[in-house]
Formats: structure tokens, C-alpha cells, sequence
């Protein structure tokens, strides 16, 4: 495997899934669209992660009325880590040998 090569996969995904956020910063609608709330997934699995009961990752433990909490910074460095962490994995994976012609 060429670590070069996986860098270059791994800006890629990371790219490509940056281009995808990039109109929901001037077309707020857009994050309402099919693709906009696939594209919040990553940020959404902090609930999964919280339900799941991983601690310290809302604020006020969960409890935030009926409102959603925020993640706290050890909230936000851990979604961080996970989905980049799985972003690198993948482009290992499609970096191998024998993975595309």
C-alpha cells in the first residue's frame, strides 16, 4: 500500500464530502434536501453515540429539556476522530494494490 496514494484518496473523500456541505452555507434550505440530511449524518451520530452511552459527548448529560443538546468539545474531537478515522480506513482500503485498475 502507498501511503501517498491513501493521502491522496483520503483528501478526496474529505473533499468531496466538504463540496457536498459547501451550498448549505448560502441556501439554508438545502440542508433540509434528501442529500443535506444525509450529509448531517455525521453530525447526528453524536445522538447514536450518546444513546449508545458513550459518556461526555452532550452537554448537560442529555438533559436539555425538549430541546437537542450541543455536543461538548469533547463531543465535537470525538465525531471528529470517529468519521476521519473512517474516512482514512476507506482510503486504505481503495488504496490497495489490488482494489482498482
Amino acid at each position: 500500500m502507498k501511503p501517498r496514494r491513501t493521502w491522496k484518496v483520503f483528501a478526496w473523500i474529505v473533499g468531496l464530502y466538504g463540496a457536498v456541505l459547501l451550498p448549505g452555507a448560502w441556501f439554508p434550505g438545502y440542508l433540509d434536501s434528501p442529500i443535506g440530511v444525509l450529509a448531517a449524518i455525521p453530525y447526528l451520530s453524536v445522538y447514536l453515540f450518546h444513546m449508545l452511552g458513550v459518556p461526555w459527548l452532550l452537554q448537560n448529560n442529555g438533559a436539555c429539556g425538549w430541546g437537542w443538546c450541543m455536543p461538548t468539545p469533547f463531543g465535537w474531537a470525538f465525531l471528529l476522530c470517529f468519521w476521519l478515522g473512517l474516512a482514512w480506513g476507506l482510503a486504505s482500503l481503495l488504496s490497495r494494490p489490488g482494489s482498482s485498475p
